[in-house]
């Protein structure tokens, strides 16, 4: 691993969000990398026909040796369940050489750090999507007890403010939720965090929250900001 800490993203090519807020909720010291692959949407494949690309796509990434790489997108890392979810790693660890985790992976370890088994799931996504994340959870082990997805067009995610997120969560509590899952990689979610676990007194998990808190835990980085939540102010 090279001598700066380094954090490696495979992300979807339409996703504008996820390199601002790595690069802006980071420690100081720790490199950003990101490669781009066409995986969502118009660019959806079946996995016969994405492996080819993510393995080139992790080669790429290696050349900056980043001590973890990350497959950068909630829905396709639990799209088709665990056994293909490391199928995904797999295939990432091989091309690269590096230690390699998935969003979703970030995600349950974030649950299991404040034991949440049962939870509220809110996302931007169409039913279908939201049905595969719920089928993926209870593979993993966790209840989710209401879920409620926007259904928007991919270009429409990044446009919901953290007002309007807070809004949605306030609007679909469930009082026996351990916690509260705002799925999604590429929305102002993570800005609504602070202000939610305030008003729920629950945890509040996000994706990009999730998963930089899991590879700086993996690059041995302690880093506190009450602006992410208890997962980060937290021991």
């Amino acid at each position: 691993m090279s001598a700066e800490p380094r954090i490696g993203l495979i992300i979807p090519s339409s996703n504008s969000l996820t390199e601002r807020q790595f690069n802006q909720y980071a420690p100081p010291g720790v490199g950003i990398h990101v490669t781009r692959l066409r995986m969502t949407g118009k660019w959806r494949k079946p996995w016969t026909e994405l492996k080819d690309s993510l393995t080139e796509a992790a080669e790429a990434l290696s050349d900056v040796k980043p001590g973890v790489i990350v497959f950068h997108c909630t829905a396709n890392s639990m799209e088709n369940g665990l056994a293909h979810e490391a199928a995904i790693v797999e295939t990432v660890e091989k091309a690269s050489g590096c230690p390699t985790m998935t969003t979703a992976q970030a995600i349950t370890q974030a649950f299991d750090r404040f034991r949440i088994k049962t939870l509220v799931l809110i996302s931007p996504y169409v039913k279908e999507t939201n049905a595969h994340e719920v089928r993926y959870l209870k593979e993993a082990g966790y209840i989710v007890l209401h879920e409620l997805g926007l259904g928007l067009e991919t270009h429409a995610y990044s446009q919901v403010t953290p007002a309007e997120w807070q809004k949605v969560v306030k609007e679909n509590t469930r009082a026996e939720a351990d916690g509260y899952f705002l799925s999604c990689t590429n929305t102002r979610m993570i800005e609504a965090i602070e202000d939610l676990e305030k008003d729920l007194d629950k945890p509040v998990i996000n994706s990009n929250q999730a998963t930089m808190w899991s590879c700086l835990k993996k690059l041995g980085i302690r880093h506190s900001d009450k602006t992410l939540g208890r997962l980060f102010n937290e021991a």
